[in-house]
C-alpha cells in the first residue's frame, strides 16, 4: 500500500495577515478543481520578509501571496518579473521553480478589474476615476485600470511625490491609452468621480477616510479594496452620501483565481466561489 503524496504548499504572507480569506478561498478552488494544495498564513516580521521567503522555500513552498507591506518588497526577491511587475514596481504572487528561480506577478489588478466590470457590471471604459493611495496596492491596478480604458485617472496621495512618481512610471501606457493620468493631494481635488477606488490602509487601521464626500458622484461606485469589518466604515460613509458600496472581496476571489491559474495551470470558477462566500456572510 502506497501511501498518497503531500499536497503542493502555498501561503500568503504579510503583517498583519490573520483576517485574510485566501486560504479558505484556495482550499475552495482545489475541492472544485481536484488540484492538490495546501494554503496558509504566514505572519512575517516587518524586517524579515525575504527571510520569510527562504524559510518557506525551504520548507517546500511552491508559491505565495503577497500582501501589506510587502507588494513593494517581492519584485526585489525574484528571478524574473512580469511586465506587470515591472510596471507597477509590486508583486502579489511568487511562483517558486524547480530551478530555484522565483517569478514575480502582479494580479491585483486584474482582479480588482474583473470584479468591477464582471462581477459588479460597471464598465471603466470612458469613466473618470479616483485612486486613493499610492502604495504598492495603488501601484498593482494602476496599469490595468489605464488598459480597461478609462478617460482619466486621477491618483491621489497624502505623500504628493509618491503619487507623481506612480504617475510618472505609467505616463506611457496612459499616453498609449489616450487616458488622461494625474496626481493630486487628496485635500485639493476639486473634481467628483464615476469610480472611486480606495487602496489605502486607512480602513484596515481604522482611520477616516483619506477624500471628502464631494468626489462622490450620485450613483457612483465607491470601491475598498479592503473587506469585510475592515471596509464598513468606508462603505457607511460611500451609502451616506449617495454612492453604490462595494468591498474588496470580489478583488480578492478574482485576484486569488489569477494566481491559482498561474501556480496550477487551471482556472477555477470564482464566480461560484465569490457566490458562495457572499450567501455566507449574509446568512
Amino acid at each position: 500500500m502506497t501511501s498518497s503524496p503531500l499536497p503542493d504548499l502555498y501561503c500568503v504572507m504579510g503583517n498583519p495577515v490573520a483576517h485574510s480569506r485566501s486560504p479558505a478561498i484556495h482550499a475552495r478552488f482545489a475541492e472544485l478543481t481536484g488540484e492538490s494544495i495546501a494554503y496558509e498564513r504566514r505572519l512575517v516580521p516587518m524586517d524579515e520578509f525575504a527571510q520569510g521567503v527562504r524559510d518557506f522555500v525551504a520548507q517546500g513552498g511552491r508559491g505565495c501571496n503577497v500582501t501589506v507591506p510587502f507588494k513593494t518588497d517581492a519584485p526585489g526577491l525574484a528571478t524574473e518579473c512580469s511586465e506587470r511587475v515591472q510596471l507597477a514596481g509590486a508583486a502579489n504572487t511568487l511562483t517558486f521553480r524547480a530551478d530555484g528561480s522565483i517569478y514575480a506577478d502582479n494580479t491585483d489588478g486584474l482582479g480588482l478589474v474583473a470584479d468591477i466590470t464582471r462581477n459588479a457590471g460597471v464598465s471603466l471604459a470612458g469613466r473618470d476615476v479616483l485612486l486613493v493611495g499610492a502604495g504598492g496596492a495603488a501601484a498593482g491596478v494602476l496599469g490595468p485600470l489605464l488598459l480597461a480604458g478609462a478617460r482619466q485617472v486621477t491618483v491621489a496621495n497624502r505623500t504628493l511625490a509618491k503619487a507623481q512618481a506612480l504617475v510618472q512610471s505609467h505616463s506611457t501606457l496612459a499616453s498609449l491609452q489616450k487616458s488622461e493620468l494625474l496626481a493630486l493631494n487628496p485635500q485639493a481635488i476639486e473634481a467628483n468621480f464615476d469610480v472611486i477606488i480606495n487602496a489605502t490602509a486607512s480602513s484596515l487601521a481604522g482611520a477616516d477616510v483619506p477624500v471628502p464626500a464631494s468626489v462622490l458622484r450620485p450613483g457612483c461606485l465607491a470601491y475598498d479594496m479592503m473587506y469585510g469589518p475592515a471596509a464598513q466604515g468606508f462603505l457607511d460613509w460611500a451609502r451616506t452620501h449617495g454612492a453604490v458600496p462595494r468591498d474588496g472581496l470580489g478583488m480578492l476571489v478574482e485576484q486569488a483565481a489569477e494566481a491559482f491559474l498561474l501556480w496550477r495551470g487551471v482556472r477555477p470558477p470564482s464566480a461560484q466561489v465569490l457566490h458562495e462566500l457572499q450567501q455566507h456572510a449574509s446568512a
